[in-house]
C-alpha cells in the first residue's frame, strides 16, 4: 500500500524491517496523522516478537526548512533513548528503530491512548480531573528524572550530528521578545526602566537556571501527552523533536497560561494541578519547594511566553472582529500577570503586562472580555 508523500517507499520500510526482525514484514495499512509528518503502520510477519502496528516519523518533502531540517528527527532519537536507555523512565515511547541517517524513525505505537487535548476538547475539563492531573505530574515527572544529566544527553546527542547546548538553554524566543517589546512601544506603552530591569533578571533566570536545568520535549502541551480514554494510568509524553536543557519551570508555564490551543486553562492552585506538578519536581529539583525560587521562576517562565505571544500582534490587528486569536492574546497576557501576582513577584514587568493588555481592550472591544467568568470561558475552552 502506498505511504504518504515524503516517506521512504513502503518497500524501503518493509526491508528495513525485515533485517531488524531477521524475518519477512509487510506494510499491511498506513494510517497518515494529518498534518503531521507522522503514520500508524499496520504490520503483516511471521515474526513472534514484530508488534502488529508502528507509529513511523519521517522529514517531509517541499515544506518549510524547520519542518524539514534532519536536525529535528536527530534530537528526537537522541532524546527518546536517553530517556530510556540511560535512565529507563516509562514516559515516553520506546524507539524501535531508525534509519542510518534519521530520515525516519519508527516508535513504539502507543494506542488506544488518545491526546489528552482531544478529550479536553470532546468532554471538557471537568471530565478529565485525573488526566489533567496526570499531565501535571508527567511534566514534572520529566524534568525531576532529567534534571543533573545534561552532559549525559548532549554526548548522546552530538554523535548524531552537530547540536548547540547553549541555544537550547537560552532559548529560540528571544527576537520574538524583542518584537513584542516594540509593538508594546507603538501601542504606547514603553518598557520603562523598573519594569525593563526586571524582565532582564528575570531573562537572566531562565538563561541561567542552575538547579532548574533540565530537560524539556520543547513543546509542553497536552496534545503531547497520550492517556487512555478510560483512566490516566500509564500516561506518556510524546513529540521530543525540539528537545533540549532549559529551564524547568518553562514546562509549567502551559498549566498556568494558554498555549496556542486554549483560551483559557483555568488556575491551577484551586485545580490541584500546581501542586501535582510541584511535589512532583521536587522529587528530583529539591530547591522547587523553596517559594520564593519557585515562584520567580514560574512568573519569568509565564511572563517570558506572554511576550512571545505579543509578537503576534501585528497579524491579529488585521484580523475580524471576534477572532478568537484576539480574545486568546488577552486572556494570555492576564493569567501570565496574574501568575506573577500570585508569587508576589516581579511587580513593574507584571504592571506593564497590564497596561498592554488594557491598551489592546480598548483597541478590541470585541475582545474586552471577562476571563475570569468560568461560565463563559470555562478551563480548557478551544481556541477556534
Amino acid at each position: 500500500m502506498a505511504a504518504p508523500r515524503g516517506i521512504p517507499r513502503a518497500d524501503a520500510l518493509q526491508t528495513f524491517l525485515t533485517d531488524l526482525y531477521a524475518s519477512r514484514v509487510a506494510v499491511d495499512r498506513w494510517e497518515h496523522v494529518e498534518p503531521w509528518a507522522v503514520a500508524r503502520v499496520r504490520l503483516q510477519s511471521s515474526a513472534g516478537a514484530l508488534p502488529r502496528s508502528v507509529v513511523v516519523k519521517w522529514i517531509p518533502d517541499g515544506q518549510r526548512e524547520a519542518r524539514t531540517a534532519p536536525w529535528r528527527l536527530r534530537t528526537e532519537l537522541a532524546a527518546l533513548q536517553f530517556l530510556e536507555e540511560d535512565l529507563g523512565i516509562g514516559l515516553t515511547p520506546s524507539v524501535i528503530a531508525a534509519d542510518a541517517t534519521a530520515r525516519f524513525l519508527v516508535l513504539e505505537d502507543l494506542a488506544p491512548r488518545v491526546p489528552l487535548d482531544q478529550l479536553l476538547r470532546r468532554d471538557g475539563a471537568s471530565a478529565h480531573g485525573e488526566g489533567l492531573a496526570a499531565f501535571a505530574r508527567a511534566r514534572g515527572a520529566l524534568s525531576a528524572a532529567t534534571a543533573g544529566w545534561a552532559h549525559t544527553y548532549y554526548a548522546r546527542r552530538a554523535a548524531l550530528g552537530p547540536v548547540d547546548a547553549a541555544a537550547d538553554q537560552v532559548g529560540r524566543h528571544a527576537p520574538l521578545q524583542e518584537e513584542a517589546i516594540e509593538h508594546a512601544s507603538a501601542l504606547g506603552v514603553p518598557l520603562d526602566g523598573r519594569a525593563a530591569h526586571e524582565l532582564a533578571a528575570a531573562m537572566g533566570e531562565l538563561d541561567s537556571p542552575g538547579p532548574f536545568l533540565a530537560l524539556s520535549n520543547g513543546d509542553a502541551e497536552a496534545n503531547n501527552l497520550l492517556l487512555h480514554a478510560t483512566g490516566p494510568a500509564d500516561a506518556r509524553l510524546i513529540d521530543f523533536e525540539f528537545a533540549g536543557y532549559a529551564h524547568a519551570l518553562t514546562d509549567a508555564v502551559c498549566l498556568y497560561v494558554p498555549g496556542p490551543a486554549w483560551l483559557t486553562v483555568g488556575d491551577p492552585t484551586t485545580t490541584g494541578l500546581a501542586d501535582q506538578y510541584r511535589r512532583t519536581l521536587a522529587r528530583g529539583i529539591p530547591e522547587a519547594e523553596d517559594d520564593v525560587r519557585y515562584g520567580y521562576g514560574l512568573a519569568a517562565a509565564c511572563l517570558s511566553w506572554g511576550l512571545v505571544r505579543l509578537q503576534r500582534f501585528a497579524l491579529l490587528d488585521t484580523r475580524p472582529s471576534g477572532h478568537h486569536s484576539r480574545l486568546q492574546l488577552i486572556a494570555t497576557l492576564d493569567a501570565a500577570a496574574r501568575t506573577a501576582e500570585t508569587y508576589r513577584t516581579l511587580p513593574h514587568l507584571t504592571t506593564w503586562i497590564h497596561r498592554i493588555a488594557l491598551v489592546l481592550r480598548r483597541r478590541w472591544p470585541d475582545a474586552d472580555q471577562d476571563f475570569a467568568d468560568s461560565a463563559r470561558f470555562p478551563p480548557y475552552r478551544a481556541r477556534h
